[in-house]
């Protein structure tokens, strides 16, 4: 039990003197990295070093996701009497005994990954030239144990919250968090301090905390790797924002799909109570906080502040207008503070180096870094974080590595189903909330869906708003209406049924909707197909003028036939699931196009190019 923020600093003090065996071994297991191996890898890792009663000379360590999803399993060797740190992808369980017996040196064979973050906080490096990524929210992801309190501990683990139990005003606290400039991370870029500080000047109480872990943007994954990976930057938080703000309990909102986090959180509350960091009197301060968690089931609309709030309430999750805003009257009507994951993550790292240092990174209006999960068709699926203002040719090329396969990069998705597509005509733009709210898009959570040249952008517009129309609580009438309708109108586009004046009447619609819709789901729902209008009208041309697709995606605008190029191998027929094609042996073949679904195995099956998509 650690009674005073003296006990906590002679705690970890000992932690860090404690002795250290020559090598750690860290293995991912994150979710990515559980699903693609990780565990049979640790345990073969783990049988290896006690046949060979090798336990004096290496650690073996479990830890969260390391971001580096399209190399799991993923494993980090550091030697810890040089700091010398290398890291191995692709690991499988037959590799154990080569790592083993090269214990601090390089083992042959294993593919290597290149290390291209630095952690701000705790190292000199910041040569942007060399190392783009700079971890803050992520620093402890893949460092540490997630289960044991004293790897965090030794981390500096709740030394910022010692810190502002140790004389410091909640006033001087949300007045840090106001000079920060520290937005939030979860979708609109509010100011954090600001919305602290309207509720530490609300006079009734209780007051709550909430967490949103409620993520639910296709290809997003960030939240979900930093509560697998380091749970207690979280709670820390979540008690600093308590005492800034008056309140003494706290909700982490999260979706049943996670169970790891949900395993991981657990524990972490329990270790934290267990210490006297959570709970009753922290560390002798006289300030009580406890943290419960609250299970979702998957609503991606419960991810709107109001709606969660509703949902904790035991109501149906549906947004309210606003105001007043929770910060005045959220949760059963108390001053409720409601921040996200990632803006959590961040707060302990701020409280411990200050905020000039933190100022210095990112930019002006947007201070700090930004994590995004890299996903679609991009070479490099994971997790990256970069200070805002990065280019996003850097994020895309250099740290994803371009698209899959060699092919041409079209566009990228910013901002999940809410956000606009980006093209390479933008490229070179700074990732900061101005400048991608300027582009029709915005920051969101974070998520990155990449797409190259074969995909159909009117095919993609479609896909964000059907997954709006299922996500939609139906409420107000131009989401539940207003959205049917531009599904509707895509649909006929993609069918080739769609009138000469659809495009203008897909903006007009658009418009309405962006400026009626109830909450931020229904008013950013059309930006998708506003965005793939403005950027690629030519495809939209063409499939309203021409009916074709230019990318052979839409499949009612495809028909397949075959050319003199046909020397009559039979190959096309055979693969043909609905024997649609017919012809004699090195005779030319003909395709019946009443009973072809455009399937396209023919296409991909002919050698010889005989076959024309049109």
């Amino acid at each position: 039990m650690i009674n005073s923020a003296e006990m906590l600093y002679h705690r970890i003090k000992t932690l860090k003197k404690s002795s250290k065996a020559p090598t750690t071994i860290l293995v991912s297991l994150g979710t990515c990295g559980i699903a693609a191996g990780g565990n049979p890898v640790h345990d073969a890792l783990l049988r290896t070093i006690a046949e060979r009663k090798l336990e004096h000379a290496f650690e073996l360590v479990k830890t969260g996701c390391m971001g580096m999803c399209h190399s799991e399993p993923t494993l980090e060797v550091i030697n810890n009497d040089t700091g010398e740190r290398t890291f191995y992808g692709n690991v499988t369980p037959e590799n154990a005994a080569a790592i083993i017996d090269a214990g601090q040196g390089v083992a042959v064979g294993i593919p290597l990954l290149e290390r291209n973050w630095y952690c701000p906080e705790d190292e000199a490096q910041t040569d942007r030239s060399k190392q783009i990524q700079a971890r803050i929210v992520l620093r402890n992801c893949g460092r540490i144990d997630p289960e044991n309190i004293d790897h965090y501990l030794a981390a500096g683990g709740y030394t910022a919250l010692a810190g502002v139990l140790s004389g410091r005003k909640p006033e001087e606290v949300v007045q840090t968090m106001i000079d920060s400039g520290l937005r939030g991370r979860g979708g609109g870029g509010f100011p954090t301090g600001r919305k602290w500080e309207f509720a530490a000047k609300q006079k009734s109480t209780p007051k709550y905390l909430i967490c949103n872990a409620d993520e639910g943007d296709p290809g997003a994954f960030m939240d979900r790797a930093v509560l697998e990976g380091d749970p207690h930057s979280v709670l820390e938080a979540m008690a600093i924002g308590g005492y800034a703000t008056g309140a003494n309990m706290g909700y982490i909102y999260i979706r049943a799909e996670y169970p790891l986090a949900i395993q991981r959180l657990r524990i972490a509350i329990r270790q934290a109570e267990e210490q006297g960091l959570l709970g009753k009197n922290i560390m002798g301060s006289g300030f009580d906080f406890s943290i419960e968690l609250k299970y979702g089931a998957g609503a991606f609309v419960c991810g709107e502040e109001t709606a969660l709030i509703h949902s904790i309430e035991g109501k149906r999750g549906e947004p309210t207008f606003k105001p007043p805003f929770p910060a005045v009257s959220g949760l059963w009507g108390a001053p409720t503070v409601v921040n996200n994951v990632e803006t959590y993550a961040g707060i302990p790292a701020i409280f411990r180096k200050g905020v000039e240092w933190f100022r210095q990174i990112g930019t002006d209006k947007s201070p700090g870094t930004k994590v995004f999960a890299l996903a679609g068709k991009i070479d490099r699926v994971g997790l990256v974080e970069v200070p805002t203002g990065t280019l996003l040719r850097e994020i895309i090329f250099d740290l994803g590595k371009g698209c899959k396969g060699g092919r041409k990069f079209k566009a990228v998705q910013t901002g999940g189903p809410s956000g606009g597509c980006i093209t390479t005509d933008d490229i070179d733009v700074p990732i900061d909330y101005e400048s991608l709210v300027a582009l029709g898009s915005m920051m969101g959570s974070g998520g990155m869906i990449v797409m190259d040249e074969d995909d159909c952008m009117v095919n993609i517009a479609k896909f964000f708003l059907e997954f709006t129309l299922d996500e939609s609580c139906g409420k107000c009438t131009p989401c539940r209406i207003g959205n049917r309708r531009l599904y509707d109108m895509l649909q006929d586009i993609c069918d080739g049924k769609a009138r000469g004046d659809v495009q203008e009447r897909l903006r007009a619609l658009s418009e309405t909707i962006k400026d009626t819709a109830l909450c931020g789901l229904g008013q950013t729902s059309p930006n998708p197909v506003l965005s793939t209008m403005r950027r690629f009208a030519d495809e939209y041309t063409a499939h309203v003028k021409d009916h074709r697709c230019p990318a052979g995606v839409c499949t009612k605008l495809i028909s397949y036939h075959v050319n003199d190029n046909c020397v009559g191998c039979t190959l096309c027929a055979r693969n043909c699931p609905v024997n649609c094609i017919s012809g004699e042996k090195k005779n030319k073949h003909a395709i019946d196009q009443s009973k072809c679904i455009k399937c396209g195995v023919c296409f991909n099956a002919c050698k010889f190019h005989a076959i024309d998509r049109v």
